[in-house]
């Protein structure tokens, strides 16, 4: 077992694109975790879709063995973390987990606004941190402002921050040294009764459910019976280990290390994220604090294309919320899309790489519904209802007010993009609160309200900035909103999966977005369809999918006008007569492309 004083445990925490899973790249090829012809670009981003979007998305451990200039041997326990404010619940957890932190700054970007969370994130968890300057080697980098940057917007002393080139490995020996120099050892003793956090968890088809866990005290070995203390569950050790990145079998975890532990755990309920293992036959006293529980923000419907699939999307989502600890789900039904479950996430990047993942690693077809957020009823009655999804919206003479959550948005950008985006911020119902400056480079800080955020506001806000612009943001509470709920009806039947709550002012804009985009999706009948938008009772916008027609005067060579008279009228009375039964049938290709649409 290592010696506690020579154990360090710490992340690596940065700005999406400033170069983490670059530096663990290199961490682990200079302390020989893998051989040259082993290595690959990103090698911690393990998924697919992390390699194809270059972003990482599940923080990654790896223990590396590291001599230092003392001669002595360290063993150094690295969490490369997401950099996305989607994923910023992973970070949380991981920074947990560590006593120190490295915060990589890109020397030709600056801070950015996901820069600043993630501090905030290690200074709330007590945490040492060493700023490192990433890509000095660009001719466009300039460490010497971005260290003053770093002291006037962040309030860390930056005068001995570390200048590398991650991707070159240029200063990455250095960084190693002031791993080891600079940060603290875990603290702990084996003497006491087995304490250790569970850090994260997945799904192995050969082995179960697979829980990573950083140990506070005492020892866990193969072979003793741990007890899970929030569910009480009891398993018998098979595996412990660690990711070296390969997975490497170890006898015993001690105190301050972080490791892997196989049960055969068949439960996926069993473990949950945030809990405490002990020991069975001396489990301590009380369990470690854990982690505050996340808030997701964004609700949608989740169907499966097939029906017969619902089970298996039920088992696909468990396994993934086991994976994934800030995603929630439940069941609900719909008229037009069967049974399915209603889905909690982070944020619209999160939602995407949900379903991605689905649809990958469980080869699931599913149909997801319009993103919403969670409004919070009033009652005439009393009481306080919580409002997941528009269609479950009451009567409206009962409702006494309806309140919608609102966020505190961090935005970074260069001054000339500044006027752009401060008309995006008030076109969505924004209220400036702060407009700051450090060199060219200005901090907006806007209350804005999260229905408004949630559809394409990181796009536009992308383009408008043409990608220079940083985004981060948290929950500021709620507030009193004037909202509708804002009906489509298709041959005057209203269709349930297209309902959306929006802001009265913007009610018939997005209405007649709707409804132009459904004329061109729905095919056309025998007989006129009426798509309608509607608030209550008041029709607000509606467009006309118009009829096949058949010609019937076909057979008419020639001869009197009467007579083709005649057969049009007995047609158009046959159609008024269908359109009165007639149901339209709308194909899930055209529900899927009218939920695309985002904000028009």
């Amino acid at each position: 077992m290592t010696d506690l004083s020579h154990i360090r445990n710490f992340s690596i925490i940065a700005h999406i694109d400033h170069g983490k899973s670059t530096l663990a790249d290199r961490m682990i090829q200079m302390c020989g975790g893998l051989t040259d012809r082993e290595m690959s670009e990103q090698v911690l981003d393990s998924m697919d879709i992390e390699q194809e979007r270059g972003i990482t998305i599940k923080a990654q451990t790896v223990q590396l063995r590291y001599t230092a200039k003392d001669g002595i041997e360290y063993e150094l326990n690295l969490i490369d973390t997401p950099g996305h404010v989607d994923f910023a619940y992973e970070v949380s957890r991981s920074l947990s987990a560590c006593e120190g932190a490295l915060l990589v700054v890109d020397a030709t970007q600056g801070v950015e606004a996901q820069t600043l969370a993630n501090v905030y994130l290690a200074v709330e968890n007590d945490l040492e941190i060493v700023p490192v300057l990433n890509k000095v080697d660009l001719p466009a980098s300039e460490p010497e402002r971005i260290k003053a940057q770093i002291e006037d917007v962040i309030g860390i002393d930056a005068s001995d921050a570390l200048e590398i080139s991650a991707k070159t490995g240029q200063g990455v020996a250095e960084v190693l040294e002031a791993i080891v120099t600079r940060l603290p050892p875990p603290t702990g003793s084996t003497e006491g009764p087995l304490e250790a956090l569970l850090v994260d968890s997945w799904y192995d088809q050969y082995l179960g459910v697979v829980t990573l866990v950083r140990v506070m005290n005492g020892e866990i070995k193969r072979g003793m019976r741990m007890r899970m203390m929030a569910t009480g569950a009891a398993y018998e050790i098979d595996e412990v280990g660690v990711f070296t990145p390969k997975r490497t079998k170890r006898q015993s975890l001690g105190p301050g290390e972080l490791g892997y532990v196989s049960a055969q755990i068949k439960a996926v309920a069993d473990c949950q994220v945030g809990d405490t293992l002990t020991d069975d036959r001396k489990p301590t006293d009380k369990p470690l604090a854990g982690f505050k529980p996340n808030m997701p923000v964004v609700f949608c419907g989740l169907f499966p294309a097939d029906a017969a699939d619902f089970e298996q999307l039920r088992e696909s989502l468990a396994k993934l919320r086991l994976n994934d600890a800030s995603f929630e789900f439940e069941t609900e039904s719909s008229a037009a899309l069967g049974f399915g479950f209603r889905c909690g996430f982070l944020g619209l990047l999160h939602l995407e790489i949900i379903q991605e993942r689905l649809d990958r690693e469980f080869d699931l077809d599913l149909i997801a519904t319009s993103p919403s957020v969670v409004y919070r009823l009033h009652m005439v009655k009393g009481g306080i209802v919580e409002m997941h999804n528009p269609a479950d919206m009451p009567d409206v003479m009962q409702i006494a007010k309806i309140e919608e959550p609102w966020i505190n948005a961090t935005i970074m950008l260069p001054d000339e993009h500044l006027g752009g985006v401060i008309k995006l911020c008030e076109e969505r119902r924004g209220i400036q609160k702060e407009l700051t400056y450090v060199g060219e480079r200005a901090m907006l800080i806007y209350r804005l309200p999260l229905n408004e955020v949630v559809f394409d506001f990181y796009d536009r806000l992308k383009s408008i900035s043409r990608g220079y612009a940083s985004f981060d943001y948290q929950i500021d509470g709620y507030e009193e909103g004037e909202l509708v709920k804002l009906s489509i009806l298709v041959n005057n039947e209203p269709v349930e999966a297209l309902a959306a709550i929006v802001h009265r002012s913007q009610a018939e804009y997005r209405g007649r977005a709707l409804c132009e985009r459904l004329k061109d999706l729905i095919p056309r009948q025998l007989f006129k369809i009426a798509v309608q938008a509607a608030i209550g009772g008041k029709v607000i916008a509606r467009e006309t999918v118009s009829a096949m027609r058949k010609d019937v005067t076909a057979k008419c060579y020639g001869g009197d006008i009467t007579r083709k008279k005649k057969l049009l009228e007995k047609q158009k009375a046959g159609k008024k007569r269908m359109r009165s039964f007639g149901q339209v049938e709308i194909p899930q290709s055209a529900f899927i492309a009218a939920l695309k649409m985002g904000d028009p």
